[in-house]
């Protein structure tokens, strides 16, 4: 799979395992930065990954800043983009299972999760469960129509 991958300052360290993650696993990753600690703004970078995604030179995104808030607010204004900020595992299950979720969240700066390495391996594996959560996936769509 391809996944574009972006953060602020905030979230350079995460970025960094995530990438590294991902390339032991066999992912292809596109990194859209930011790759140094100067400040930068979080909407650009969402902006970024999510282009990635919603043109399809990525299959899904990962976007980092430091409390994941901001990134997933601005990802969210992006058509086409389901993004989930997500701190444990059962979390990144459902937000694939139910929501079909296409960009996934982190916190790079508070209480970074533990259990990062299986977070990111159950939000890459768990497909999208379809039936009645496409109606629902369908109806979150329609309001970016709206």
């Amino acid at each position: 799979m391809k996944i574009a991958v972006g953060a602020d300052h905030g979230g350079l360290e995460v970025k960094k395992r995530v990438i590294a993650w991902c390339l032991e696993n066999d992912q292809r990753v596109i990194n859209l930065g930011t790759d140094d600690t100067e400040s930068v703004d979080y909407p650009d970078y969402a902006a970024l990954v999510c282009r990635s995604v919603v043109d399809g030179e990525a299959e899904r995104g990962v976007l980092i800043c430091t409390n994941g808030v901001g990134m997933c607010m601005a990802a969210n204004k992006v058509d086409g983009i389901r993004a989930a900020l997500v701190r444990i595992p059962e979390n990144a299950r459902r937000s694939r299972a139910h929501n079909d979720a296409n960009v996934l969240c982190l916190a790079g700066g508070v209480d970074v999760a533990p259990e990062l390495e299986e977070l990111l391996r159950v939000w890459l594996e768990t497909p999208f469960d379809g039936g009645r959560h496409q109606r629902r996936v369908d109806k979150l769509m329609d309001l970016e129509r709206e």
